[in-house]
């Protein structure tokens, strides 16, 4: 079994350079404590995490409506993409249009920018989504809840609009495909085969976004 999720520190991105994941030592052995005891600062939209109905919608679904089972996936789409223009669109609706849908219940597409994750493009040239792509998956593969993929958001930092847009599709509490962000896809390609997939959320009530751990068997 393998992580496809980041470890957070203070050097992880955030969408637009907006927040820092901070971490502050309260009492320290080295210092003469009894024991190590951490306080952590951070937005819910940073590193590996997914993006919830009621990030964008005030009667949107959080963690309370999905049952264990639905973070166990067993039938994985995963498609790797040449981008074509930082909010990707027709190169991955091309893909998805020659493929019969087999049951998937979630949908991977690297991009290849999780190689770039430490340079300054990752957040501020970031790849993301056409809203498009919602409909076209929704309509060819009813059965897929969660899209997962290797760039910072499904809103491109330099088309803003757009990217508010498919936030609001994607996430349409009526037919909702929870974005999984930010994913670590370096070891993956299009050979792999997935056995097992697993998204462990950090359950937390009443909120837009839940960090993530992600963890898959591939053979």
């Amino acid at each position: 079994m393998i992580f496809l999720s980041y470890t957070l520190n203070s050097s992880t991105p955030s969408y637009g350079n907006r927040n820092r994941f901070g971490i502050d030592k309260k009492s320290a052995i080295t210092q003469g404590d009894v024991a190590n005891d951490s306080t952590i600062t951070t937005t819910v939209h940073i590193g590996t995490h997914l993006d919830m109905p009621y990030h964008f919608y005030e009667n949107g679904q959080t963690i309370s409506a999905y049952n264990a089972d639905f973070f166990s996936f067993s039938n994985i789409l995963f498609l790797e993409i040449r981008p074509e223009a930082l909010v990707i669109k027709d190169e991955l609706i091309r893909q998805l249009s020659l493929i019969d849908d087999l049951g998937y219940d979630l949908l991977l597409v690297k991009t290849g920018a999780c190689a770039h994750r430490a340079e300054e493009t990752y957040w501020s040239q970031n790849y993301g989504f056409h809203p498009d792509v919602y409909t076209v998956l929704t309509e060819r593969f009813p059965s897929i809840r969660v899209f997962g993929f290797d760039t910072i958001s499904v809103s491109s930092f330099q088309d803003r609009t757009i990217g508010r847009e498919a936030h609001r599709r994607f996430l349409n509490p009526d037919h909702p495909v929870l974005l999984l962000e930010d994913m670590d896809l370096r070891c993956v390609d299009a050979s792999s085969i997935f056995t097992s997939f697993i998204i462990a959320p950090l359950r937390i009530e009443h909120c837009d976004g839940i960090p993530c751990t992600v963890m898959a068997t591939v053979v």
